[in-house]
This record gives structure tokens, sequence and C-alpha cells, in this order.
């Protein structure tokens, strides 16, 4: 597979904002309901500003098209796009005592399955070792679970995300060892 990793810049926002709703509603189908999905895809899961600004969210290109994004996160935050975020700063981590986070997960459905994911995680991991941190945590969804599996990453925990409109999508608190 011949794709490009790069940093994420501002201007990628609207094919982010495109590639995160054909991923959703493509790859979680056979895990969440069509109300979970639209739900989660309304107030949770959407592009994290502070992770391009930061310089920490990848994308992968396949000639002009958005195959993937993904990113590492120094601050505190764990999972959610902006519009779960209320006005506060997101404080930063310290990586001598507290996790690096993996962030915002998104493959288009025509390249799932094709080592996207895994190349953008392999780039985070490696950021996120170079900047000090010794372990890493995330919150994965279930159709994002076998991949992070695969990658070594155990689960800590059983989790539900809740939704400001009642919905609840189950997912789990994964970490590792860098």
């Amino acid at each position: 597979m011949n794709f490009q990793i790069r940093l994420a810049t501002i201007a990628d926002i609207p094919k982010l904002e495109e590639l995160i709703r054909e991923s959703v509603s493509g790859l979680s189908e056979e895990y969440y309901t069509s109300e979970q999905i639209a739900s989660a895809l309304s107030h949770v899961f959407g592009v994290d500003t502070q992770l391009i600004l930061d310089g920490t969210y990848f994308v992968a290109e396949v000639e002009s098209e958005l195959a993937g994004s993904g990113g590492w996160s120094k601050r505190k935050t764990l999972f959610g796009g902006d519009q779960s975020k209320t006005n506060r700063i997101d404080p930063l981590l310290d990586p001598s005592a507290d996790s690096a986070r993996i962030r915002a997960f998104y493959v288009h459905p025509r390249w799932s399955r094709k080592g996207v994911g895994s190349r953008i995680l392999a780039a985070c991991e490696d950021a996120a070792r170079r900047a000090g941190f010794s372990k890493i945590e995330l919150m994965a969804t279930l159709p994002g679970e076998p991949l992070y599996t695969a990658k070594g990453y155990e689960k800590s925990a059983a989790m539900t995300i809740e939704t400001p409109d009642g919905e609840s999508l189950p997912a789990f608190r994964m970490t590792k060892s860098l």
C-alpha cells in the first residue's frame, strides 16, 4: 500500500470532517445502532483542533485522498472532538508520571485493514516516546479494539461513552508501555 503519513494542518479540517463521518458510519454499523452512531457523530466524534495545533495529529494520504487520521496527545483529554469540549484549557500531562493519549483514529472504510491505522499508530507511539512518555493509553471503540489489541494494548477497564441525548456506546480503556 503506497500512502504517505504527514502532520495534519488546519486546512485539512473539511476533509477530516468528511473522513470522520464516513469512517464512523461505515466501520461502526456492525457494532453500534444507527442511533448510537448518529449521536456519537453529533456529540463525541469529530476533529479535535488542539491536536492539530499541538502538531500531534497525523493523516495518511493516498494521492490527494485522506485514507485515515489519528493522533497522540500530551494533554489530559482522553477522547472527543471539539464539540464535546468546554472552553477550559486542556492541561498538559507530565511525561514522567502520566500516560500519553492515543486520540481520534479514523480510517476510511475503503482503506480499512490495509495498514493505514497501524502506520499512523506507529508514528504516534514513536512521537510520544520521543516526547519522553513511557506509557500510553486510549479509549477504544468496539471497531477499534481489535487493532489496538493486535498492537499490544491491554484492556484496563470496560467503559461507556454517554451522550447528552441519552445514547451510550460501549468502549474500553486500554494501555501500553512504550
